[in-house]
């Protein structure tokens, strides 16, 4: 199998349980078109699992998934997540022990243009989801990723812990609270942990912060609006220099994921609860901070602008606890901000050199678990 070795010295230098875990398992993964949930497919391919994906055609072009060819290491299928029957036909014919739900719609502005969409996509999609997970009964584990977005925000100095209350002022951020309760309600009405016996299947929400990595070309996002400008020889403009997010390298996460699921699959309902993935305090960084290192590290004849329009609404302070993850997953962050602003760079300037992408991705995630 491609990248067996690979995905041997990954898993051993990860010390995550075993190789065998991954190997043969079969995963499916919603929104595997997108940026993450193509880095996701990589390394999943890479470790050895079966992996189907359902999700629309890449947002973007470029998207990673078309410069990776990822539909030749998987099973990809195109449909909507809204489109509950499809979304069934394609779990069942997946048999998958493992389901992994990151399709949706993924941005708080675009939320402000399409509220209905962002609703429909994020609040009832999660309710197709679970209602598809009813249908098959090889479903061990479910995680349903979501976003810091998703907590009531107070702009506060300090992170958010799981148990603090949801909410959002903008309709994304409102969509993905709505989505945890969802999830909530099916645990509670349908896999109900005090009947774990008979229906075998733990439940999840996984909580995450902005991410960031090569291969991301989405609109209104910081650092692909930094490379786009940067690959034009423009100026960055940015919105809110002010505003403080807590960024993580997309590696980060998914590392979060993967050992989650496992704990999920082996220990049931004991992991069955919401889960907060973000990097360390250090990390939480202003926008301009974030350009100026991106400038820095890109080289000559780089640089910024603020822009001095009316900007909708976002958060101006937002961070994770992450104290759970850390004490009873072993989950931490590996690579700080300024790793990861170097390895974004690298990927760019691979890709602008016509390198193997693939390659680079696979690359970047062993240096990742090497480095832990």
């Amino acid at each position: 199998m491609e990248f067996a070795t690979g995905a041997m010295e990954i898993m051993e230098v990860g010390k995550m349980n075993s190789i065998e875990f991954w190997n043969k398992r079969k995963v499916f993964l919603t929104g595997h078109t997108g940026f993450k949930g193509a880095w996701f497919c990589l390394w999943l391919h890479s470790l050895g699992a079966e992996v189907t994906g359902y999700a629309l055609n890449p947002p973007t072009k470029p998207s990673l998934f078309a410069v990776c060819n990822i539909d030749h290491l998987i099973t990809s299928c195109i449909g909507d997540i809204r489109d509950r029957e499809r979304l069934i036909v394609a779990m069942k014919r997946a048999e998958p022990e493992i389901v992994i739900h990151m399709a949706a719609q993924p941005l708080v502005r675009e939320s402000y243009k399409n509220p209905t969409e962002t609703y429909e996509i994020n609040v009832m999609g999660t309710v197709n989801l679970f209602e598809a997970v009813r249908q098959c009964k090889n479903v061990k584990a479910v995680i349903n990723v979501t976003t810091d977005k998703c907590y009531e925000n107070k702009e506060w100095i300090w992170g958010y812990r799981e148990n603090d209350p949801l909410g959002g002022y903008d309709p994304y951020s409102s969509s993905k609270a709505c989505s945890e309760l969802v999830t909530a309600a099916y645990c509670s009405s349908y896999f109900n942990p005090l009947n774990y016996i008979q229906h075998g299947v733990a439940i999840a929400s996984a909580r995450v912060g902005n991410v960031i990595g090569g291969g991301d070309w989405a609109a209104d996002r910081l650092v692909p609006d930094c490379i786009k400008a940067l690959l034009q020889n423009e100026k960055i403009r940015i919105r809110n220099p002010n505003s403080i997010r807590p960024w993580q390298h997309v590696l980060e996460p998914l590392l979060g994921y993967l050992l989650l699921a496992q704990r999920l699959y082996e220990n049931g309902v004991m992991f069955g609860e919401g889960w907060n993935f973000g990097p360390n305090d250090s990390d939480a960084k202003p926008v301009e901070w974030m350009v100026k290192r991106m400038c820095e590290e890109w080289g000559i004849d780089a640089g910024y602008e603020i822009d001095k329009g009316t900007q909708l609404h976002e958060a101006h302070y937002l961070k994770l606890d992450c104290s759970k993850a850390k004490m009873r997953l072993g989950w931490r962050p590996n690579w700080n901000l300024e790793q990861a602003l170097v390895k974004i760079v690298e990927w760019v300037h691979a890709y602008q050199a016509k390198d193997d992408m693939r390659g680079i991705c696979i690359k970047q995630i062993s240096e990742y678990m090497k480095s832990l």
